[in-house]
C-alpha cells in the first residue's frame, strides 16, 4: 500500500526546508497545505508569539469513518524543527537505499522521517478508503529545545487520551515506554576580588569555592535511575586577581521525578556548604524542562503497537530512554503515549542517515495503528 516513490520524494522535500528551532515557517506552511489536501481540518496556534519563533504548532483532525466513531481517538505527533548544522541540507538517496546528507549538515530525519511517514499513512488511508477512528495530528515547533513549542500548546484541544510520538532513533519496531525528568541548573558563586600577589588573603576565591562544591558531588550515574553532570564552569578575569565570580551550569536526569529533585537539593547543599566555608555568596536557579513518565507495558497503547509489529513481522522492542520528547509534556496532561523508533540513525550529527526500507516500515506501522480497531 505504501507508495515508496512518493514517500521518498516527500521526505526529501521536507528535508530541503531550513527548519531550525524557532524558524520552521516554510516547513510549517508546506505541512499545513499537505494536511488540508488530505482532507484534514488544520489549525496553527499562536505559540510563535509565546516562544519567540516564526511558526506555531500545527493541529489537525480527520474524523472517523462510518462504523468507527465509537473507538477512542488516537494522536500521532512529530516535530518540525531540526538541530544545527541544518542550513541548506539536502537528502542524497544512495543506490543501496541509504539516505544521507552531504556530510556538512544533519540530514534532518529527526524528525522529517516522522512527518513523511504520517503524511504517507494519511495518503494511503484516503486513497484506499480504509476505515479509521478519529485521528489527531500534532506537529510541534521547537521540540529540540526541550519541547518548548508543545509547552505553549492548548492541550484542551485534544480529544485523544492515547498517543504515538514518532521521534526516536534505532531500528523500526523499537519504542520508548519510559523517559526522565530533565532539569538544568546555573549557579553563580560570588567571592571578593583582591590582588593575587600582594593581598590574596583579602580575597574570596570564587573558583576555589565552586571547585570545592563540585569535588563533593558525584557526577555520572547517581543510582540506577539518575544522572548528574556539571557541564560548564567559568570565572575570573586576570591571573593576578583573585577571581570574584564563578559560574557553573549542569543538568540532572532521572526516571524518578522525586529523585531528580533530591539530586538538585543535594547539589544546592554542596554549594551552600562550600560558600559558607569560604565566605562566598550564591545565586542558584534551575529550569524544569520535562517531567518523567512511564507507560505500563499492559496499556492498550503498547499492546496495539505490539500487535501491529507482530502482524508485519517486525521485531518489537520496548525500552527506556534517557532523552526527552514531546511525550513528556503530553503525559503531564493526561495523555498516555509511547515514542516510536522512526527511521533515524546517528541523530544530531552530520553522519545522520535513514533508509528507504525503514521509511516504508514506519509508514506501514503508522497506517495499521491509524486503522486499528483494538
Amino acid at each position: 500500500m505504501i507508495q515508496t516513490e512518493r514517500l521518498v520524494q516527500n521526505f526529501c522535500k521536507l528535508v530541503s526546508f531550513d527548519s531550525p528551532s524557532y524558524g520552521e515557517r516554510r516547513i510549517c506552511d508546506y505541512l499545513k497545505t499537505a494536511l488540508q489536501q488530505l482532507g484534514l481540518t488544520v489549525t496553527e496556534d499562536d505559540a510563535a508569539k509565546t516562544i519567540g519563533g516564526n511558526a506555531g504548532n500545527l493541529y489537525a483532525v480527520l474524523p472517523a469513518t462510518a462504523g468507527m466513531e465509537a473507538l477512542p481517538p488516537l494522536l500521532f505527533s512529530g516535530h518540525m524543527d531540526t538541530v544545527e548544522p541544518s542550513h541548506g541540507k539536502q537528502a542524497i538517496v544512495h543506490t543501496d537505499g541509504t539516505i544521507t546528507s552531504n556530510g556538512e549538515t544533519v540530514l534532518g530525519a529527526d524528525d522529517c522521517a516522522a512527518l513523511a511517514a504520517i503524511l504517507e499513512a494519511l495518503s494511503v488511508i484516503q486513497e484506499k478508503h480504509l476505515p479509521h477512528r478519529t485521528l489527531e495530528i500534532l506537529f510541534s515547533a521547537a521540540e529540540e529545545t526541550y519541547c518548548v513549542g508543545i509547552g505553549a500548546f492548548d492541550f484542551n484541544k485534544l480529544q485523544a487520551r492515547e498517543a504515538y510520538i514518532l521521534d526516536m532513533s534505532g531500528p523500526v519496531g523499537g519504542a520508548a515506554i519510559q523517559a526522565p525528568t530533565i532539569l538544568s541548573f546555573r549557579i553563580t558563586v560570588q567571592g571578593r576580588a583582591a590582588h593575587a600577589g600582594f593581598v590574596p588573603e583579602a580575597g574570596v576565591h570564587a573558583i576555589a569555592t565552586a571547585a570545592s562544591a563540585i569535588h563533593d558531588l558525584k557526577n555520572g550515574w547517581l543510582d540506577e535511575q539518575t544522572t548528574r553532570n556539571i557541564g560548564t564552569i567559568s570565572g575570573g578575569t586576570q591571573t593576578n586577581i583573585v577571581p570574584e565570580t564563578c559560574m557553573v551550569s549542569g543538568e540532572i536526569r532521572s526516571f524518578s521525578h522525586a529523585s531528580a529533585m533530591a539530586a538538585w537539593e543535594e547539589t544546592q547543599a554542596a554549594f551552600r556548604r562550600a560558600a559558607a566555608q569560604n565566605g562566598a555568596t550564591l545565586d542558584m536557579t534551575h529550569t524544569m524542562h520535562v517531567h518523567a513518565y512511564h507507560t505500563p507495558e499492559s496499556h492498550p497503547v503498547v499492546k496495539r503497537f505490539e500487535a501491529v509489529c507482530q502482524k508485519q513481522g517486525i521485531p518489537c522492542s520496548l525500552r527506556s530512554t534517557m532523552g526527552g520528547s514531546d511525550n513528556n509534556p503530553l503525559s503531564e496532561h493526561g495523555i498516555t503515549g509511547i515514542v516510536l523508533a522512526t527511521a533515524m540513525n546517528h541523530t544530531h550529527s552530520c553522519t545522520e542517515y535513514t533508509s528507504v526500507d525503514e521509511l516504508e516500515r514506519i509508514s506501514a506501522i503508522t497506517v495499521d495503528l491509524m486503522c486499528s480497531e483494538v
